[in-house]
């Protein structure tokens, strides 16, 4: 059997962090097994369904690394075909056409509540011999008895199909319905593993009996447990960023997206930290848990770092730079990216953190801390400062091991610790007391940066009245 998979999302909006697991996991399986991962777009929905929608989804994908080998399929393109199964099952009569109003049924179903009974279609149209000249919807005549789902992940569930009620396959507009459309495209796309979330699970029974109505093998079916937030509700937005897209843009890696979101209900040993490779080659259905996952930020942020750490400096540079953009920095054309980024990485844990923290490199003024400048930039350092100036000027090439070579000379010369001299540089060239290592910081920076801003210093100390 060649295993097929497919992602079906409707486009009413971003992809969702639940969607993407999904699409994912589906990924995951279809790549371990050598079968082939199948898009489709459920936008039955046609008042909901969007081109923007649509593009956020394949944005999403595309930027996970989630690549398809067929599709994407659009239902609202295949309305005839499931027209032709609609006749079909009404030629065997196993569907039947309902001429009940909107109105009439809303009427017995607020009548049911009122007693106590659950609120079915009561099959009052299955028997019905002359058609009336009137709209009609199409509905599925469940049969007597119990549907059972052999699901791959929660086991044996069964229902007891007198609790389906006869559900609508083709409404009054002529317009089909989810169940229906889902088991037709998953049947002829020839779908071996229906591998959903769990709230999918009530229409399972539903689409089994279709599957057989109509002489279709029935899939394997997988439900995953659902995402919640840290509170053990669903997850949404009061937990943090729900669409995928927003995690690009908030400077997450898709490589650890994917890594959190694998890990997010399945398992492997106590391995946390996977790549792309070996989530495909150990990644299985028996491992994925029947319990919900818990969204945990914290987490995902420490895998980010993890991957920020772990990428090399010229793929981080080409990251990086639409978020310097943002910040109102070009860095085309600027070979000293990659230097930038490899002082940076160690301590960033998203792009845009890195960004922002790499601003003091470009920027041709220095944002000074001014209980810094007061601290540090003090009058009696002013000889050390000319003296750094000097050597500097003379290392060449600009490199971590000459410019430690042009320091130690001073620090030997004069009798001081590195403190003495290191932090009031640190200061004079990024505004701030807190950076990068000081060599790699004036490494990365430059040598006419570096003696432009600490020449600036030394005005700056030399000004009884300085203005920062």
């Amino acid at each position: 059997m060649t295993v097929r998979t497919r992602f079906a999302p409707s486009p009413t909006g971003y992809l969702h962090i639940g969607g993407a697991r999904t699409a994912l996991f589906n990924w995951l399986f279809a790549r371990h097994h050598r079968g082939r991962f199948v898009l489709r777009i459920e936008d039955t929905d046609v008042a909901r369904s969007t081109e923007e929608s649509i593009k956020a989804i394949l944005d999403g994908m595309e930027w996970l690394g989630l690549d398809w080998d067929e599709g994407p399929y659009f239902q609202s393109k295949r309305f005839e075909i499931y027209r032709k199964h609609v006749d079909i099952l009404l030629a065997k009569k196993l569907a039947y056409r309902c001429y009940c109003t909107p109105e009439e049924l809303e009427e017995r179903r607020r009548k049911a509540i009122q007693k106590g009974y659950p609120p079915r279609y009561d099959g009052r149209c299955r028997n019905i011999k002359d058609a009336p000249d009137m709209p009609f919807a199409v509905r599925f005549m469940v049969p007597e008895g119990t549907t059972t789902v052999e699901d791959l992940i929660r086991g044996r569930v069964s229902f007891d199909n007198e609790q389906l009620e006869d559900f609508v396959i083709l409404r009054s507009d002529g317009t089909p319905t989810y169940n229906l459309c889902v088991v037709v495209d998953d049947a002829e796309m020839e779908i071996s593993h229906v591998i959903r979330g769990d709230d999918h699970l009530n229409n399972t029974p539903k689409q089994i009996l279709l599957y057989r109505a109509l002489g279709y093998p029935v899939p394997f079916f997988a439900h995953l447990p659902m995402i919640l937030g840290q509170d053990k509700t669903r997850l949404s937005k009061r937990h943090g960023a729900t669409s995928v897209m927003a995690y690009k843009e908030m400077g997450y890696l898709p490589h650890a997206l994917v890594n959190y979101l694998a890990r997010l209900g399945w398992s492997y040993g106590d391995q946390e930290v996977f790549s792309r490779d070996e989530l495909i080659e150990k990644f299985s259905l028996e491992n994925v848990g029947r319990s919900s996952g818990i969204f945990n930020p914290e987490k995902l942020l420490w895998l980010n770092q993890h991957y920020i750490k772990n990428t090399s400096n010229e793929e981080l540079a080409e990251l990086m730079v639409p978020f310097l953009k943002t910040l109102g920095v070009d860095p085309s054309g600027d070979e000293r990216l990659p230097r930038i980024v490899g002082t940076l990485k160690e301590r960033a844990k998203t792009l845009k953190e890195m960004a922002e923290a790499s601003l003091f490199y470009f920027k041709d003024e220095v944002n000074y801390d001014t209980s810094a400048v007061r601290k540090f930039l003090t009058p009696d350092r002013i000889e050390l400062f000319e003296l750094l100036v000097e050597r500097l000027s003379g290392v060449e090439p600009f490199t971590e091991e000459g410019i430690e070579g042009a320091f130690r000379s001073i620090l030997d010369e004069k009798g001081i610790k590195l403190k003495r001299l290191a932090q009031p540089v640190r200061v004079a060239i990024t505004g701030r007391t807190v950076s990068p290592g000081i060599f790699e910081t004036i490494g990365a920076l430059g040598k006419e940066r570096t003696i432009s801003r600490l020449k600036r210093a030394i005005s700056l100390m030399k000004d009884t009245n300085p203005t920062v």
